[in-house]
């Protein structure tokens, strides 16, 4: 069996009745994340694409500047009751000595920093500034890109229970997709391949997530030097303060051909630009 999926036991009631059957769920599991022997930080991930998952997630940490500073990455430790190794442990060793963060002070909304603490670090550990133009894209390219990545999300279509992540060229083709149940951990993935591909800074391409678009997805795209990130749900506000200030490209509500664009709209071709309707006057 997988261990992308499992199976469990469920009753489905519906208007007709009632069955019994067992239903395929998407797997989450730990994953500890050593560095050169330290244990750094355990994330809940679903299995899959860990080494990208690691790279990635050491980018947006400042652990790593690019792929050459990993010597190696290797599952290690952890056992089940039979002796049988879970995968769940994977250390990585690095070229030279690292600073090993205390804590992770970008990754959580529960941080406790305060918004400007967390955009002034953005701006300090990015090495991959978006102080270019970008490419342009067309509204009727951005609007296929949900569709497309929802084509390749085939756990999704197992379980229903997965987040996507995706890169794509500004004309709308499929680079890389990975999927997870944290969309944090699905952003990692495909930012981790770049990395080991030999691609970041990523100032070529789109990043599309399925879910909301936080501070956290946001900061992420900024570090790996994404100039346009666009997701089917909602933006927070600290996303769109980061994008504003970083010069990051904020698309939310991509649904069908409708879309909000709530920074950098220059990487956006559109036919006309109309002035932004007043604010409500508080009452």
């Amino acid at each position: 069996m997988s261990r992308v999926t499992a199976r469990r036991r469920m009753r489905r009631i519906t208007p007709a009745g009632q069955i019994t059957r067992p239903d395929s769920l998407a797997v989450e599991e730990p994953l500890e994340i050593r560095v050169n022997g330290q244990s750094l930080t355990v994330t809940m991930r679903t299995p899959g694409s860990d080494i990208d998952l690691v790279h990635g997630f050491l980018l947006a940490e400042g652990v790593i500047a690019d792929a050459d500073d990993v010597v190696s990455a290797r599952y290690c430790a952890g056992t089940d009751d039979q002796g049988r190794n879970t995968y769940n442990v994977l250390d990585v060793q690095l070229r030279h000595a690292a600073a090993i963060p205390a804590r992770k002070v970008l990754t959580t909304g529960a941080c406790g920093l305060c918004g400007r603490t967390a955009l002034d670090q953005v701006h300090t550990s990015t090495a991959h500034p978006l102080t270019g133009a970008g490419p342009a894209v067309a509204p009727e390219v951005l609007a296929g890109l949900p569709e497309a990545l929802r084509a390749e999300q085939a756990v999704f279509d197992a379980t229903g229970g997965l987040h996507a992540a995706g890169l794509f060229t500004p004309a709308g083709e499929v680079v890389c997709v990975r999927e997870d149940i944290g969309r944090h951990n699905a952003v990692d993935k495909v930012v981790g391949w770049a990395l080991r591909e030999r691609r970041v800074p990523l100032h070529d391409l789109l990043l599309v997530v399925s879910g909301r678009a936080s501070f956290e997805l946001a900061q992420k795209a900024v570090l790996a030097g994404i100039p346009l990130l666009a997701a089917v749900s909602a933006p927070s506000s600290l996303a769109v303060d980061l994008a504003v200030e970083s010069g990051l490209t904020l698309v939310g509500f991509l649904r069908g051909d409708t879309m909000n664009i709530y920074a950098g709209e220059q990487r956006i071709r559109t036919a006309a630009t109309h002035q932004l309707e007043p604010e409500p006057t508080p009452g």
